[in-house]
């Protein structure tokens, strides 16, 4: 959708007004319950914003991915974990978060050396013409495709991988039984 300036304005203002309270409200809910299902209406109005820059498949994306799953699968996972029969004693400290602060402190490290060494001043913002055929986008849509599957095949695995765990981990402790 390609709008106009002044009327691109006016949209970009409630949008930003529904993100910004809509994140209030996911952060200071003291149900987490509540918090968790606020968090829908942030993500959608994340995907109108990229509507709003021309992005359809990936505002189309946001949709499907993060509102339809992520954001059903944390509600679930909240509502799985609002459960009291944990013991009152946790240890400080185990073997899984000595794993995970290695595999957190390493990606944080690669992480902020790809950012250094990335030459910024060579990205450049592209614009398109304001008629968008449909064969582009079909081409489009199979460029991401042949992305995925080649040049980020192994990050996309790793996501995959990382999302299975979590499920795992979450079913686990949900069906802990309570510690005699």
């Amino acid at each position: 959708m390609d709008l106009p300036g002044p009327i691109r304005d006016i949209l970009l203002v409630p949008l930003e007004l529904g993100l910004i309270l809509g994140g209030l409200e996911v952060v200071l809910l003291p149900n987490i319950i509540y918090s968790a299902l606020s968090l829908g209406p942030v993500l959608v109005c994340i995907s109108l914003l990229y509507i709003l820059l021309n992005a359809d498949f990936v505002a189309a994306a946001q949709i499907l991915i993060y509102v339809g799953a992520v954001n059903v699968l944390i509600v679930f996972a909240v509502m799985l974990m609002n459960n009291q029969k944990y013991p009152n004693f946790v240890p400080l400290w185990t073997v899984g978060d000595g794993i995970t602060l290695v595999v957190c402190t390493s990606l944080f490290c690669s992480l902020i050396t790809i950012i250094l060494n990335t030459s910024w001043s060579e990205i450049s913002m592209t614009t398109k013409s304001n008629q968008i055929l449909e064969q582009d986008l079909t081409n489009n849509v199979q460029r991401i495709g042949a992305h995925l599957s080649t040049d980020f095949f192994l990050p996309f695995e790793l996501l995959s991988i990382i999302l299975l765990v979590a499920l795992v981990g979450a079913i686990t402790i949900a069906r802990r039984e309570e510690i005699v």
